[in-house]
């Protein structure tokens, strides 16, 4: 008779007792319980999102992929440091429902296991859920320009979906386009159209 080996007990995912710097959270590594953001130096967990939201981003990143421009790529669902503290200060990170970073942003993360940074991104995408209305459209909007991200889309894929461009405007900080809805088209930072329809159907 062959004995069948027991699985290993799951590593408990162990949260230190003060408030955490980029570097510490980094080294939490991944939650089986729902991905984690860094705020203040607070993890803060967030359940997986539904179905629909995730088909919302593929249909997305499907659209996009063929319309960017060579230097830039997509990355989904993957934490990127704010910058918004010192190194040795409680951090911030976020894990947007999609990136538009430069490649060799992509590079560097690949060689150095080390995490996105702000000044890398050129699009942050989140794609508002239930649950994260207040949060993407007030608390990610002030801390995305707070970062330096010159480009920031909320996606609400409440029917008829729509999508809010905001832009850098300085020290006003973002610059808040009027909700598109049917087909969505600009120049900045590239040329893209989008059929915001298409991302339910």
């Amino acid at each position: 008779m062959i004995a069948l080996s027991q699985p290993e007990p799951a590593r408990r995912w162990e949260i230190p007792d003060h408030l955490l710097t980029i570097e510490e959270y980094a080294a939490l590594g991944e939650t089986k319980s729902g991905f984690t953001e860094l705020v203040e130096g607070r993890v803060v967990m967030s359940p997986s999102p539904k179905p629909r939201h995730n088909r919302a981003i593929y249909r997305l990143v499907a659209q996009l992929e063929a319309q960017l421009p060579d230097h830039l790529d997509f990355v989904p669902d993957t934490d990127v440091d704010l910058g918004l503290a010192p190194s040795d200060k409680p951090g911030f990170s976020r894990r947007p429902d999609l990136l538009i970073v430069d490649k060799t942003a992509v590079a560097r993360v690949d060689k150095d296991d080390n995490m996105l940074r702000a000044e890398e991104v050129a699009i942050v995408v989140e794609i508002v859920s239930p649950g994260s209305r207040r949060t993407d459209y007030q608390v990610k909007h002030d801390e995305y320009a707070d970062a330096g991200i010159p480009h920031y889309w909320i996606v609400d894929i409440t029917e008829p979906v729509s999508l809010v461009a905001c832009h850098q405007a300085g020290e006003f900080g973002y610059m808040d386009a009027a909700a598109v809805t049917g087909t969505f088209a600009t120049d900045v930072p590239f040329p893209v159209e989008l059929d915001l329809d298409a991302l339910l159907s």
